[in-house]
């Protein structure tokens, strides 16, 4: 009987382990702009980390690279096409896919980050074609576009969302009347279920999923609310209103400990709501209109909220409990993230930053300026084995930042 268990666990495991590893994806493994790399540089030469290499032909775009352990993916527009890339992990080219027509108006270029999810990989377009692909050799499996086939609205700087896997499930938010958020089989794009929702339009914002007792909650901003769905059935469970001043609202929430943290230049600032228990309600608890960024993002760490102002530009920290400024340091406007207790603002003028925080203070450790790369600064930077990748435009960089003993 025990030889009968054995071959059966050597039988199921390798299907087991394909399936529940890890999901390569937007800002970190939980969305959060957390990235759990340990033995870091605590500073930085002037000239900045040793450039590992460089590739400059990945098209326009401000998307974020995604990357496996072996694989490096990342979209790019070139001559109003787009294309998702996959390079390996010293920046040669392994496969090249065409995704679409791509945004070539207001900002031309690519705008999702790629997910990664087992032998899979999911990209949204601007013009939402939602596509599924080989990781391995970018052979497409199955697309659905958001517009033709899910009645979906498309918004004026064109679709931004990176698409969410849980389990078997992607979803996506088309912003139509009647399919305002979707939830389809993530191996075949079969339609799992619909939700009109708040029948709100998208607003450039990558969602979030909230565990909570035995009960999973997709949470993201529309162009006036932010909604939370039972992502099992597609309910809708609250919505807040968040629609002062435009409709641009492109930064991913934060949950913590019970409380879901917004970040919004859109008028709103920054925002701190306490989820009920049963996750069907949420409370305001305090909003400071005077933080918030565009599309930079931010990070929880400890007590304290950390990221940059839009206007006037700086990095600061917030208070968690209270909502009030702690501390800031001149350091213009850009993305955050999180890694080995340092903070890396890539700012919109093309510096990247090392920020130490201790306790709400900030001091700024090293700094140097990224040259290579065309149009604006908006991708968020990535950390994945001791290595910091940057994408400014067309050019993609990777730098040394692990720290020798």
């Amino acid at each position: 009987m025990k030889k009968c268990w054995t071959l059966l666990l050597l039988m199921v495991f390798p299907f087991l382990s394909g399936y529940v590893q890890t999901t390569a994806q937007w800002r970190g493994t939980e969305r959060n702009g957390v990235y759990h790399e340990k033995n870091l540089l605590s500073n930085w030469p002037a000239e900045g980390p040793r450039l590992i290499w460089r590739i400059d032909s990945i098209g326009n775009g401000f998307s974020s690279p995604v990357v496996t352990a072996d694989r490096i993916f990342i979209p790019g527009e070139i001559d109003s096409t787009g294309y998702l890339f996959a390079f390996s992990k010293q920046g040669e080219l392994v496969w090249k896919t065409e995704t679409g027509r791509e945004w070539t108006e207001n900002f031309p270029g690519a705008r999702s980050t790629p997910t990664v999810a087992g032998n899979l990989v999911y990209y949204c377009s601007s013009m939402g074609e939602v596509i599924c692909m080989d990781s391995r050799t970018g052979q497409k499996k199955w697309s659905v576009n958001m517009i033709s086939d899910l009645h979906g609205i498309n918004v004026r700087f064109g679709y931004t969302e990176s698409l969410l896997i849980d389990d078997d499930r992607l979803f996506c938010f088309p912003g139509g009347k009647d399919t305002n958020v979707v939830a389809l089989n993530r191996f075949d794009g079969r339609l799992i279920w619909r939700s009109k929702a708040m029948a709100d339009s998208a607003a450039y914002c990558s969602p979030v999923m909230i565990p909570l007792q035995g009960k999973k909650i997709l949470v993201t901003l529309m162009i006036h609310q932010l909604i939370g769905v039972d992502a099992a059935t597609g309910e809708l469970l609250w919505s807040h209103p968040f629609d002062r001043a435009n409709d641009i609202h492109c930064n991913t929430p934060v949950f913590d400990d019970g409380f879901i943290y917004c970040n919004d230049r859109g008028g709103n600032g920054m925002v701190k709501l306490a989820l009920s228990p049963d996750g069907k309600s949420i409370r305001e608890v305090w909003r400071n209109f005077t933080g918030g960024n565009v599309q930079g993002g931010f990070v929880k760490s400890g007590d304290y909220l950390y990221g940059s102002r839009y206007r006037p530009a700086r990095f600061e920290s917030i208070d968690a409990a209270t909502g009030t400024i702690a501390d800031s340091v001149k350091f213009n406007c850009g993305a955050t993230i999180l890694a080995d207790g340092r903070l890396y603002c890539y700012n919109d003028q093309g510096m990247m930053g090392l920020i130490k925080p201790d306790q709400g203070k900030l001091e700024v450790v090293s700094s140097f300026k990224i040259t290579a790369g065309t149009l604006e600064h908006f991708a968020h930077p990535v950390i994945s084995d001791g290595i910091l990748y940057v994408r400014h435009g067309t050019v993609l960089l990777a730098y040394d930042v692990l720290r020798k003993e």
